[in-house]
């Protein structure tokens, strides 16, 4: 179990970024990096990363975990996408980490997965009996997924439409960049969190609300499509695994039942900042672009 009296580490060894040019951790693995900290960029390809040295990782293959792990202290782990039990191929990875010297990992979950639950919920139960120092980051769900390259972006770029079972309920959408000061913060802190962190935006709102703040940012049309549950589950099914089409149909019900209608402080408490608003969000992503008119949770 977790030492209770552990001496914080200070943060000079290397953190390992795992998913390093993904949404999350290409910012984690920047701003480590603009911070002077030595970082290891882990990606299934290897690929180059500003200010970090690149290494390649593939969960499925742990012949590439020991060259990652090499001279690591602290880590940053996003658990493979799409993967309906990531415990199998994380949990023998990170006892691997421990015993080799690494005493920190912060780990990226959801806020609508408890400890202990499905996926990532039993990679989080199971940390604090590995490491001395630990967080698990339970953010809502992505404001990039309206904005980057997530299904919903992608059909609100097609044809201004944005289809979901959530109904009318509210979430309180989160930015990647504010979950990203976050990790750093509990990566690099003297004194890790030692405790999971719902992560959400400044405000809960529902999917019409999101259709209208970007209806009002781009000059665009924009309008949310609500569907029945399975009729969201089969239009997912033709586009990924079954078993993950469900999940995530699932997610959008309990969404629609009042599940993510909630907010905290924890990004200003962390980080000495107020979250960014939707709005903010959108106006610095859309705008920015060419033309004007950035995925758990």
């Amino acid at each position: 179990m977790t030492a209770p009296h552990a001496t914080p580490s200070p943060a000079t060894g290397t953190t390992l970024v795992i998913g390093a040019t993904g949404t999350t951790g290409s910012r984690v693995a920047a701003r480590l990096a603009a911070a002077g900290h030595a970082v290891k960029a882990a990606g299934r390809s290897g690929a180059a990363v500003a200010g970090a040295e690149p290494v390649r990782f593939d969960w499925y293959d742990p012949g590439t975990h020991d060259t990652a792990l090499d001279g690591v202290e602290r880590l940053y782990v996003i658990p493979p996408v799409g993967d309906p039990d990531p415990a199998a191929p994380v949990l023998p990875f990170l006892r691997r980490a421990r015993a080799r010297g690494a005493r920190r990992a912060v780990l990226l979950s959801a806020s609508s997965i408890p400890e202990g639950g499905p996926a990532a919920g039993r990679v989080h139960a199971a940390l604090p009996g590995l490491f001395d120092e630990w967080a698990v980051l339970r953010p809502s769900w992505f404001m990039q997924n309206f904005t980057g390259d997530h299904l919903h972006a992608r059909g609100i770029r097609a044809d201004g439409v944005l289809v979901t079972a959530a109904g009318s309920g509210r979430v309180g959408f989160v930015d990647a960049d504010d979950i990203a000061a976050v990790a750093v913060h509990a990566l690099t802190d003297p004194h890790a969190p030692d405790t999971d962190l719902v992560l959400t935006g400044p405000r809960a709102l529902s999917h019409d609300d999101i259709a209208a703040v970007l209806t009002e940012v781009t000059s665009r049309p924009v309008v949310h499509r609500p569907l029945p549950h399975a009729q969201m589950r089969e239009r997912l099914a033709r586009l990924m695994p079954p078993a993950f089409a469900a999940m995530l149909a699932d997610m959008d019900r309990a969404i629609s039942e009042g599940a993510e209608d909630r907010v905290t402080d924890t990004v200003e408490r962390l980080t000495g900042r107020p979250a960014r608003t939707f709005r903010e969000h959108a106006e610095r992503a859309l705008l920015a672009q060419p033309g004007g008119s950035d995925q758990p949770g």
